[in-house]
């Protein structure tokens, strides 16, 4: 007899046998009709798979979760003030950025799908353990400074709706923990994928508000530079928001929890260019609605996203205010969860021990214990008075941006290793768009920081 050898740490995977795998898998019909001692039995009920549009919505999950997650608190705020202070001028560096996100999130996608392992886990194997512990010291850092903000933006949020936060924080946070405490990976992916639905509330809320269309094209694909120190920080700010390391961090053990494989990947790439397209679109949205608005009147300064849907009442009436503050609410609730447990994943992968929403305490103590400490050290401090919100949104997104860079070498330098990712590696195509992302980013963080360091000793490197 042939026996399959068994798998052992990263060694190169060998194809399968056809025969290990059918072409297509196998279904029963709706009804059958069979003999069972000597008694004729109709089994009803059987499931076929899903096809046409239900087919392809039921590919949705870890990609459109996790891009999504994207449109946080700290996000809205970035993109209300992008369309306060430049109107529509910046929608097409936020087409840009689309691209860049699919092709990030997607490499993550294919390295979990072939190896069935998370990032940091094989950044530990490949690269060593001192490269891991920096990036899990980063990670928490950053992270846990997020969490905290997404707690800050539902407190925010339900007070514009009359609710107190000293509710709202802590009622969000025990759900949060119940939903993936007790809950497995399908059941939690589903409600996710529920609160990805108040982002049609963006979309809303900026035709309520009548833009020129006109000009939003002109925005769209006509580029516009100005040499001021704002313009450049949000340009990074929309970059460092829009693309964050969390994001690949989910993305990929998500992949790997959800069972995704290598022989039949192609499911896993429609999800990720669906999400980060869906959710880049409301982020464009929110941009066209405070653009028509708010910049409309020469309103230009926002420093909370609480701010951007109180701005919106008197000029698109009370309803846009609400429908804005229900969505921060769900952008909040979803990144709140998302966030703890990108990093719950990071950690663990990183030193080798279990992990996974379909575990419990006792076969995954490390990964839920974190999980339970990151949710209730944010909500705690959310619940802090006076919390200085930009102040740490700042610095949270120049942590960020400093950390993505990192990841992203780490991802091509992954993706492209022959003997790991087999026929399933990068194209030339796909390297030219990840190393040119690297680069744009890697720059625009470094005129960020250099912006930050000389306005510390009073040199302006642009003028206002």
């Amino acid at each position: 007899m042939n026996e399959r050898p068994a798998r052992s740490g990263l060694e190169p995977i060998a194809r399968a046998e056809e025969s290990a795998r059918p072409s297509r898998p196998q279904t029963l019909r709706t009804a059958v009709r069979m003999n069972f001692r000597g008694r004729s039995v109709r089994l009803r009920g059987l499931r076929l798979p899903p096809t046409g549009i239900w087919r392809w919505l039921a590919i949705l999950g870890p990609g459109l979760i996790a891009s999504s997650a994207g449109n946080d608190a700290g996000g809205i705020a970035t993109y209300s003030s992008t369309g306060a202070q430049y109107g529509y001028e910046l929608i097409w560096v936020m087409l840009l950025i689309t691209v860049s996100l699919c092709i990030v999130q997607e490499m993550c996608a294919r390295l979990g799908a072939v190896t069935g392992r998370g990032l940091l886990d094989l950044i530990r194997e490949r690269f060593g353990i001192g490269w891991a512990v920096f990036a899990v010291a980063v990670i928490l850092i950053a992270n846990g400074g997020l969490i905290v903000s997404e707690f800050v933006g539902i407190g925010a949020a339900t007070e514009l709706l009359g609710v107190s936060k000293l509710f709202t924080v802590p009622t969000a946070a025990a759900l949060i923990f119940y939903l993936v405490v007790f809950g497995n990976y399908r059941r939690v992916e589903k409600i996710f994928l529920l609160m990805t639905l108040v982002f049609f509330a963006y979309p809303v809320a900026a035709f309520m508000a009548h833009p020129h269309w006109g000009e939003v094209a002109r925005g769209a694909f006509v580029p516009k530079l100005h040499r001021d120190p704002n313009y450049i920080f949000l340009l990074v700010g929309l970059i460092g928001t829009t693309i964050t390391p969390y994001m690949q961090l989910f993305q990929q053990s998500s992949v790997v929890e959800r069972g995704g494989d290598r022989i039949r990947y192609g499911p896993e790439r429609v999800d990720v260019y669906s999400g980060a397209i869906f959710s880049n679109l409301m982020s464009i949205f929110i941009i066209i609605a405070t653009a028509a608005t708010l910049h409309a009147i020469g309103k230009n300064n926002i420093d909370t996203a609480a701010d951007a849907a109180r701005a919106l009442e008197p000029v698109a009436g009370h309803f846009a205010g609400v429908i804005f503050a229900v969505g921060l609410v769900g952008a909040s609730l979803l990144a709140a969860a998302v966030l703890p447990l990108a990093t719950s994943y990071a950690v663990s992968e990183a030193f080798g021990f279990s992990k996974g929403v379909g575990l419990d305490f006792r076969r995954a103590p490390l990964f839920f214990t974190l999980f339970t400490g990151l949710i209730i050290s944010g909500a705690a401090a959310a619940l802090i008075p006076n919390l200085p919100v930009i102040k740490l949104l700042v610095l949270i997104q120049v942590l960020n941006g400093v950390l993505l860079p990192i990841f992203l070498v780490f991802i091509l330098l992954l993706i492209n290793d022959q003997q790991l990712t087999k026929e399933l590696k990068n194209t030339r195509f796909y390297n030219v768009l990840g190393w040119t992302t690297f680069a744009i980013i890697a720059l625009a963080v470094a005129i960020m920081l250099l912006i930050q360091f000389l306005g510390l000793w009073g040199v302006k490197l642009f003028e206002s």
